[in-house]
């Protein structure tokens, strides 16, 4: 595993596989991670553990060569996030990558009724994914669907929350952190809890921190492995 503990990259055998640990930064797409970490060790086959949308930020698990075979072990792996879902919005999308489609008022919201409804977003529960996902129907991604303005049933999916914790609230914004298994949506969480509130929600900031045991506290920009490779290579 290579982190940022770990300062000396040579003899690393990329081809033979290893997992990296990197911070994907705000506006890149984890497509665009991966093309800058396969271009900087030589154009080896390089895939990743779990998508993270651009406007997300935070810990993203690369594999190159033959480590790729276990990229459904990183997957399957519980996630932690922590974000803000700002109430009193709503926009296509859930979050803030879309026009606003309408705003209500939400200074009347409580924050005992913020941290009773939590409680209703905590276990097994059932999600219908958004339109804006890689989710294919029919051969064809949603969110293509989506950009041309085109909606199309889903069916709901069972998700588990296993923690959910608000930790601060300072309306119109509440800052959260869940822990989660794979293939669940915080855009959607974000959108439903607005939703239940009666004045809407989106989901405006959103770093994954942990999966499974790795943390972001551990992981490399993309310019500090590509640093510490360099270094490596003229040594």
């Amino acid at each position: 595993m290579i982190s940022k503990e770990r300062v000396d990259f040579s003899g690393i055998d990329f081809h033979g596989g290893e997992s990296i640990l990197i911070d994907k930064p705000f506006g890149w797409s984890s497509f665009k991670v991966v093309y800058e970490i396969r271009n900087a060790i030589g154009w080896l086959k390089v895939g990743h553990a779990g998508t993270l949308d651009p406007f997300a930020t935070g810990l993203l698990i690369l594999c190159t060569g033959k480590k790729t075979k276990s990229i459904s072990d990183y997957q399957d792996l519980e996630k932690t996030y922590s974000g803000v879902i700002t109430l009193g919005k709503a926009t296509s999308s859930m979050d803030l990558e879309t026009e606003i489609l309408c705003e209500k008022p939400f200074t009347h919201i409580s924050d005992e009724q913020i941290y009773q409804l939590k409680e209703e977003f905590t276990g097994n529960i059932m999600q219908v994914p958004p339109m804006f996902s890689a989710i294919k129907q029919n051969g064809k991604n949603l969110y293509k669907l989506a950009r041309e303005g085109k909606t199309v049933e889903r069916q709901p999916r069972e998700i588990n929350v296993t923690d959910f914790n608000i930790t601060k609230i300072e309306l119109p914004d509440i800052h959260f952190e869940i822990s989660c298994s794979k293939g669940t949506y915080l855009r959607v969480i974000a959108n439903d809890f607005g939703e239940k509130l009666g004045c809407g929600g989106v989901l405006s900031s959103l770093q994954r921190s942990k999966i499974g045991h790795y943390s972001v506290e551990n992981a490399l920009s993309v310019e500090l492995f590509k640093e510490r490779l360099k270094k490596s290579i003229l040594n």
